[in-house]
């Protein structure tokens, strides 16, 4: 839930009223608590309360940067190389500031870019926390060396050039150039600096105390005076003379680290601080900015960096802003522009023909990311594309900037989408299989009206056979007098809870959460650094530091079961305006020069913050059970690496036609992204939707209905008798598929693949998939294309792969690719296929909750290639404990080659079910067989349709524990 008409609306968060509190406060991490509201409508967006690139000092900046005039050169005698990396000075012809650069080979074809001033005045910030650990280092050899270039080998067949004067890294794959960083000049890299005026201001003020000008101090006393300056150590020369003064040159193996600019330059607006409407962001440091390009030769179409609402295929810049990446709360946002939402993944994958590349700008800093086609005629262009043997053809060139931090870029060089993904994963990690229930339907809505409310929409899904999962709802102590009844009473049927948990904390002396944080000096700071207060649901609020480790254990510690009053083992946990969200702050957020641990400022840090809550919630649900159950937890906002600790959903959209259709691109940049479980609110969580927006949700991976508090009830049965039947069956759909979504979430976890997958993933050489954005793939088996239109009676689909079979999933009609076929349509269905030539697990029993359904029997639907062949996989656990990663599991390979059927089990015997096959479905079988019998000899009973040629073999009883066969004999 977004900040819903900022300053008129008070809640009472989870964690101001509970986290052990009594009851006569909020239940602890209550959901969505809302304390006494004062709500009004809300409109969309305001576009007025958020940046735009010309009002952001930095970026006009680092666009302003001049083209192909490149001042930074490398010092060949600074050289030093070891067997994994090489490290080398790069000075600017200009300033003679230096820079660190160091190239790292990383296994799996990765190759490390650092860039970093030398001597900061004060160490720049370093994202590490995005990684899932220490990357595994691989062989980096220098092949030549010459006055121009440094040509270098990495991993197995990883190919390099560092070119000398101006610097440049170009990157092969092969003998085919596929990334060259800084190819355009833009390397623009802000060192720290002093203040000249305030220099003189101090000098001249100490000076008068001494009664003399501060221009007549001789250099000793000059060195005396700057001592007790905080930057005396870094701006003054070794006779005492201040750099900033007269601009003399440190001693040898020294650097001025400051700009040579004159006064008026260093007093430009922006440099030292920047005014958005009535907030001022001060800059000690004056302007930190990094920037380089990056540009793809070969690749004409980049994805990722999501979060945006706009198109797959990222669109260009250069006539608006840039793709901005700045978390920050945004109700009801904007289509198809690059403005920043809720969350920054810096990930971008670039697709050529012959292949797929990767970069990751890991900064946690306010980012940009400006995107232009390169002109075939352009100098660069023509320079690049000689030297790739690429011809002259465009190609995709984008420009990176952030506020501050270092140059830290990740080059993936794939060479396939998949491959590029999995280098990804292996950098900032995977998201661990979830617990089943995760899967399932979430059941939400601010707010119901009270316990009996909360009773009746329980038992109303039952009433009406629907299946649901996990229910949100709000609480307080009036109107939910029992929580404890209500929780158990949900639970006892198989259900969880899922409780909302916000980062802000009341500022109340009697609440202990707060008196603890300011006691143990756990607060986020102002630029003073005093505590810094803003102002969200609870009034006024403090932020804790959670970039400080003792935050992020004592959070955790609240969640142990005889902290968090009232809860159980079922109860999980939604981080919400995690951003952070701060109504009365600048954007509606911290202002950037608050202090964390460590001394960093706000702005270095920003778009982390959301995650590292996240990661202090997991933990907390991982103790509480003592690392035995799954955790689930839901966030807002999130960061690279955010993945590995749950779920992520994409705000508060809109229910309307053109938000439905944003939500399959928005789904798609995340899943690439590496933050596969993901989903967009079912029916939209503004307004009040179409019955027909409801379909598309049930083939999302994370799958939720929520509403506003001033939209109308939803529950399915409140709709007329066709819509109500329309929501049942896609839920209910939903359930069937659970066993090929948990499948693919355990692939995923091991191989960093989405479930949820552009068609270019599996079909990377055809390149009409490359646009495509109005459908996609769960794994490599099920097409999808969700119907966007409102009233639609047919769509355009495009079925991908050569002499590739495509078979409806209701009555497998069958249709073969590559090309576009018109599919009928109607409310009561959305075109889904099953790719020929695969087995795709089910259950077909869809039960009130997903854990009634664990030992139900199986069904698989087995599609045929033109060959008659077909492959799939079963994964099966328990379901919830984190015993699979012991090897508790079955995994189960299935395949049909002439005419036989039949499993393999990996892990035979670790893992015991009760679950057995009920039904095999065999499709695309042009005659049907005279007997059918299992590997004991046993005769399979079976039916066979002549129209639809789909053979049905009935109860064969296998054990999903056991390996078994069928012999079809035709």
């Amino acid at each position: 839930m977004a900040g819903l008409c900022y300053g008129n609306a008070y809640k009472c968060n989870f964690d101001t009223e509970s986290f052990g509190s009594s009851m006569n406060h909020c239940w602890l991490l209550s959901i969505l608590v809302i304390c006494g509201a004062l709500i009004q409508s809300c409109v969309a967006v305001d576009r007025g309360n958020f940046k735009t690139c010309e009002q952001n000092a930095f970026c006009k900046r680092q666009r302003a940067t001049q083209l192909g005039n490149s001042p930074w050169e490398i010092l060949l005698d600074s050289l030093n190389s070891t067997i994994n990396s090489l490290q080398v000075q790069v000075i600017s012809s200009r300033s003679q500031a230096r820079l660190q650069l160091q190239l790292i080979a990383l296994a799996d074809s990765t190759l490390h870019l650092q860039l970093d001033e030398i001597n900061p005045i004060k160490l720049r910030y370093r994202a590490q926390d995005s990684l899932s650990g220490s990357p595994q280092l691989s062989s980096l050899k220098i092949l030549e060396q010459s006055s121009e270039t440094i040509s270098l080998s990495f991993g197995d067949t990883g190919k390099a050039i560092l070119l000398v004067k101006p610097f440049r890294l170009d990157v092969y794959d092969g003998d085919q150039l596929v990334i060259s960083v800084n190819a355009r000049g833009l390397l623009n890299f802000e060192h720290q600096r002093v203040r000249k005026s305030k220099l003189w201001e101090a000098m001249s003020s100490v000076a008068q105390t001494v009664g003399s000008v501060g221009s007549s101090l001789p250099g000793k006393a000059y060195s005396w005076v700057l001592q007790w300056l905080p930057w005396s150590s870094e701006a003054a020369t070794t006779d005492g003379t201040p750099v900033s003064v007269q601009g003399e040159e440190k001693e040898e193996g020294e650097v001025n680290n400051t700009e040579e600019k004159s006064l008026e330059e260093e007093e430009e607006p922006g440099l030292w601080e920047e005014t958005f409407k009535s907030h001022v962001d001060s800059k000690p440091y004056g302007p930190t900015s990094v920037g380089v390009d990056i540009s793809f030769p070969g690749s004409k179409h980049v994805y990722g960096i999501p979060e945006h609402a706009d198109t797959f295929a990222l669109k260009q810049t250069k006539n608006g802003d840039p793709y901005r990446l700045y978390n920050t709360d945004v109700f009801e946002y904007e289509l198809y522009n690059p403005m920043a939402l809720y969350g920054a993944v810096p990930f971008m994958i670039a697709k050529r023909q012959q292949g797929a590349v990767g970069v990751f700008w890991n900064n946690a800093a306010e980012t940009y990311v400006d995107i232009e086609e390169s002109s075939s005629g352009s100098v660069v262009s023509s320079l690049m594309n000689l030297v790739s043997g690429g011809g002259n053809e465009p190609h995709q060139q984008t420009h990176w900037f952030s506020e501050s931090g270092i140059i830290d870029l990740y080059i993936m060089t794939g060479p396939t989408p998949k491959d590029v993904v999995r280098q990804y994963g292996t950098l900032t990690g995977t998201t661990p299989l979830p617990q089943r229930f995760a899967l399932g339907y979430h059941q939400c809505r601010w707010n119901y009206n009270d316990q009996e409310d909360v009773h009746n929409v329980d038992k109303g899904f039952d009433l009406h056979d629907i299946p649901y999962d996990v229910m949100y709802f709000t609480w307080d102590p009036v109107k939910f007098p029992d929580p404890l009844e209500m929780a158990q009473n949900l639970t006892a049927k198989g259900r969880k809870l899922v409780t909302i948990v916000d980062p802000h904390m009341k500022r109340d002396a009697s609440y202990f959460f707060h008196e603890h944080c300011e006691q143990n000096d756990f607060y986020v700071k102002d630029k003073s650094g005093k505590i810094y207060e803003g102002w969200c649901w609870p009034g006024s609020a403090s932020y804790p530091d959670f970039f400080n480790p003792a935050v992020r254990d004592y959070w955790a510690s609240r969640f142990a079961l005889d902290k968090y009053e009232g809860t159980s083992l079922d109860v999980y946990t939604w981080n919400d305006m995690n951003e952070p969200s701060v109504f009365n702050g600048p954007e509606v957020t911290m202002p950037k020069d608050c202090l964390h641990y460590g001394g960093y400022e706000h702005r270095d840090v920003h778009n982390m913050y959301g995650m590292m809550v996240v990661e202090s919630t997991i933990r907390g649900q991982l103790m509480r059970s003592n690392y035995k159950l799954r955790p689930f937890v839901l966030s807002r906002s999130f960061f690279a690496g955010s993945q590995r600790f749950g779920a992520i959903w994409t705000g508060d959209n809109i229910a309307d036609w053109e938000h439905l259709a944003i939500a399959v691109p928005m789904l798609l940049s995340l899943s690439v992204s590496g933050i596969p479980f993901c989903g967009a609110d079912v029916g939209g969580f503004f307004n009040n939707p179409d019955s027909e927006l409801y379909q598309a949700g049930a083939f999302q991976p994370f799958f939720r209905g929520h509403a506003h508090l001033h939209t109308k009830r939803r529950e399915p049965w409140l709709f007329d008798e066709q819509t109500n039947k329309l929501i049942k069956s896609s839920i209910k759909k939903r359930y069937t598929y659970l066993p090929l979504w948990y499948t693919l979430f355990h692939e995923h976890e091991k191989t960093a693949t989405p479930p949820m997958r552009p068609l270019w993933m599996e079909y990377p050489q055809d390149v009409e998939t490359f646009s495509i954005d109005n459908q996609f793939l769960l794994g490599d088996a099920i097409l999808v294309h969700p119907v966007i239109r409102s009233g639609e009676t047919e769509v355009s689909v495009y079925f991908p792969g050569d002499n590739t079979l495509w078979y409806e999933i209701e009555n497998y009609q069958v249709y073969q690719g590559p090309g576009y076929q018109t599919i009928p349509v109607s409310i009561n269905k959305i075109p889904i296929f099953q790719r020929g030539g695969t087995i795709v697990p089910k259950k077909e029993r869809a039960r009130r909750a997903s854990s009634l359904m664990a030992k139900d029997p199986y069904t698989f639907i087995v599609t045929l290639d033109k060959q008659g062949r077909a492959q799939g996989r079963l994964y099966v656990d328990d379901g919830q404990s984190l015993d699979y990663q012991k090897g508790s599991y079955i995994i189960m390979e299935l395949s049909m080659d002439n005419y036989v059927l039949s499993s393999k089990i990996t892990n035979e015997g670790a893992f015991e079910t009760q679950e057995s096959v009920e039904k095999i479905v065999i499709v695309g079988l042009s005659r049907p067989p005279s007997s059918i019998e299992d590997n004991t000899g046993r005769a399979v009973e079976y039916r066979y349709d002549t129209n639809s040629q789909v053979l049905v073999l009935r109860k064969p009883n296998f054990s999903v524990s056991k390996e078994w066969s069928v012999s079809l004999k035709m």
